[in-house]
């Protein structure tokens, strides 16, 4: 398992609740939707180095 960092996040409400229900719909924690969301995003963008 990588290692996680963790940092404080500040996010206005509206877009909060908007992630977590799309985390809900994917049955995911709030967490597990950012890292998958962040992830995605570096992935398309082609900053995100795969193995």
């Amino acid at each position: 398992m990588p290692n996680k960092k963790a940092f404080a996040l500040r996010i206005d409400e509206k877009t909060m609740k908007a992630v977590e229900k799309w985390a809900a719909d994917e049955f995911r924690s709030t967490n597990g939707q950012l890292e998958w969301i962040i992830h995605e995003a570096l992935k398309k963008a082609g900053r995100l180095k795969e193995k």
